[in-house]
């Protein structure tokens, strides 16, 4: 039996030398290794009580969905600024080659509810911290973080000390 990481294709020397690119869009295209990741995933909250079930854009929307499905619990996005049409909350977010902002609707957590963050990778944690930091701004409880993949050589688990973190793969450089 294929294990996840059979499904992950690396792609060398991208986006610029030295790295290595982990495609997941390459686990999505094969419905073997999709099942497989959404099932690994589903482990991850094995004994995990929770409300609800967020993801941030796009790919956390991917890996989320069949959760809150599979869960019966709801699913709420965290998307790029200017996305989401009523009244939001932003946090800007220093990424790896600049700054990015995050948004989701001031009406989508409810205080005390606990929540789940989906997302395909972990690498310097900003997108999570950020996305965390909404959740916990409109009074949402982060009971888990999950992702599909983690560069631990970036060390983004560091910028999420505190949190209940998981990863399906986790590779050791960057």
């Amino acid at each position: 039996m294929k294990r996840l990481e059979d499904y992950v294709v690396s792609i060398p020397n991208f986006p610029k030398e030295g790295i290595v690119f982990r495609d997941v869009t390459s686990i999505l295209q094969d419905p073997d290794g999709l099942k497989l990741c959404i099932h690994e995933l589903m482990k991850k909250l094995e004994g995990v009580e929770f409300d609800v079930v967020t993801g941030t854009e796009a790919r956390g929307f991917l890996f989320g969905m069949p959760l809150a499905y599979n869960k019966h619990k709801a699913f709420i996005p965290i998307r790029k600024k200017g996305k989401l049409p009523r009244e939001v909350l932003s946090k800007s977010y220093t990424l790896e080659y600049g700054t990015s902002t995050l948004e989701i609707h001031k009406d989508a957590i409810f205080p005390g509810q606990r929540v789940v963050l989906v997302d395909d990778l972990l690498a310097t944690g900003g997108t999570a911290a950020a996305a965390a930091d909404l959740i916990e701004s409109l009074g949402g409880i982060v009971v888990k973080i999950i992702f599909v993949m983690e560069l631990a050589g970036l060390k983004g688990r560091d910028v999420l000390k505190g949190y209940d973190v998981d990863s399906c793969i986790i590779y050791q450089g960057k």
